[in-house]
């Protein structure tokens, strides 16, 4: 009869819901009423929306047809994963903090991270196109915004994907400090690295960044020359002064290497960053040359970083000394 609890119907619903293998681990007991009603609360943690659904659509059917219960009432709970921020910036525009930024997202991905990258750019979005993905707007549920998935196994978020490429944006603070909160905040699920591509300088995007969200480690991207590291040297003390760890200094553009001839010419200077940093006392993650190829492909949406050859090496490198630093805070 139905309502009619039997006595045995623990171990009843027990076996019905060990049934279900995507239900171990994400089901508690349930809670079976004097009316019939058994109350369940599922775990997705981690799940995206399709599994979300297919997880309770499962538990109540197999619940419902347990003898004596006469409904099923379903919560759903997720924990909040642990998600480490790594703040990508610059003092200037130009000096490559965007390629910077969708290379070390690829590397460290190949080295076992589960990464994202937010195109924290506002006004000058380019990770779309650095991605390949153009064109690919984001779904939503709700007032969350779901990633878009990449080919290179990255998913991302950027304001290029959610407004016409030739639209300019003229937004004051809040705007901009609510966009890169739906940005950070989507549905990232089990992504353990979040690569933010910040706009250059020291403004409102970096300083909601700070407060809001709290980086676990900051990486700067500088050119060899004066003026670039004059600039870079304010970002670290931004970053500094509120706290976050100077994860070290990039040099990109640096060396030239001519395709016709091989030789090597330095039209930015060369060892400029790792001087500053050794001056400012951060490590120095590293070099980018200035290589036709790696322009060649960043047009392109190819992430060099996804290839296997000299032009991967450098993006590699770094990746492997930004690991080493998270492993060891982590530690």
């Amino acid at each position: 009869m139905r309502g009619a609890i039997m006595p045995d119907s623990s171990n009843i619903i027990a076996a019905a819901l060990a049934a279900l293998p995507h239900a171990s681990g994400r089901v508690a007991p349930p809670r079976v009423a004097a009316d019939g009603t058994a109350s369940v609360i599922l775990d997705v943690s981690g799940l995206d929306a399709v599994a979300r659904a297919t997880l309770e659509a499962d538990v109540r059917r197999v619940l419902g047809a347990v003898e004596g219960i006469s409904a099923v009432r379903v919560v759903q709970t997720a924990q909040k994963p642990e998600r480490r921020l790594i703040a990508i910036g610059s003092g200037k525009g130009g000096v490559g903090k965007s390629t910077l930024a969708a290379n070390l997202a690829i590397a460290l991905k190949r080295l076992g991270f589960r990464t994202g990258l937010v195109d924290a750019d506002i006004y000058g979005p380019s990770q779309p196109r650095l991605m390949q993905a153009t064109g690919e707007r984001p779904t939503a549920e709700g007032k969350t915004l779901n990633p878009v998935e990449t080919r290179w196994g990255v998913p991302m978020l950027s304001m290029g994907q959610l407004v016409a490429p030739d639209k300019a944006l003229a937004w004051r603070g809040p705007m901009v400090s609510g966009a890169l909160g739906q940005l950070i905040d989507a549905a990232w699920g089990e992504t353990d690295t979040l690569i933010v591509d910040l706009p250059p300088g020291t403004g409102d995007i970096q300083l909601s960044m700070i407060q809001k969200h709290r980086p676990a480690g900051a990486v700067i991207v500088s050119t060899p020359q004066d003026l670039a590291l004059i600039d870079a040297a304010r970002a670290i003390d931004l970053f500094n002064t509120a706290g976050i760890p100077i994860i070290g200094l990039v040099e990109n553009m640096a060396g030239y290497v001519c395709p016709h001839c091989g030789e090597v010419s330095d039209p930015f200077g060369r060892g400029g960053a790792e001087a500053e940093a050794a001056r400012l006392g951060i490590p120095f993650l590293g070099r980018v040359p200035l290589d036709i190829a790696i322009r060649r492909a960043s047009d392109a949406g190819e992430p060099p970083a996804a290839r296997d050859d000299a032009a991967a090496e450098p993006f590699l490198a770094i990746a492997e000394r930004v690991a080493a630093a998270l492993n060891r805070t982590a530690g």
